[in-house]
């Protein structure tokens, strides 16, 4: 039972800061009440209890460090149009701008480089978003 009660008291903090050290204490802390409902003595439960503790805290924490350190993989929002390419709908200059259709969409567009103006039905790649406005190259 005392088990029972410690893996809730771990898995309290694990909710509030979501530090997973602390599920993984909870974990042995449920092997230790499984050890003593086996019938095994106080000795070998707080042994279980710290095997399986250490034990997932030696292998499950390096996996998550890696995936924790990673980007996300999908692009979602205004990152998934940069880098697209956009179909010039009015003309785009770097002064005025001018519009492009971009994922279907019309949006508002500027040259990123100032020399250059970009006619109709030409294709332009989008390099930047600021606002609602597409900058283009």
């Amino acid at each position: 039972m005392w088990w029972l009660i410690a893996a809730v008291g771990l898995g309290i903090p694990l909710v509030v800061t979501a530090m997973p050290e602390f599920g993984m204490f909870a974990v042995g802390a449920i092997a230790g009440a499984v050890t003593a409902a086996l019938g095994g003595g106080t000795v070998p439960q707080v042994l279980v209890f710290v095997v399986v503790s250490v034990a997932l805290i030696a292998v499950v924490r390096p996996i998550a460090n890696r995936h924790r350190g990673q980007s996300p993989r999908l692009a979602s929002g205004i990152d998934a149009l940069k880098g697209r390419t956009a179909t010039v709908l009015e003309r785009v200059d770097a002064g005025d701008g001018g519009r492009i259709k971009l994922a279907g969409e019309v949006w508002s567009a500027r040259a990123l480089d100032g020399d250059h103006v970009y006619e109709p039905g030409q294709q332009v790649d989008v390099v930047e978003i600021e606002g609602a406005t597409a900058l283009v190259i």
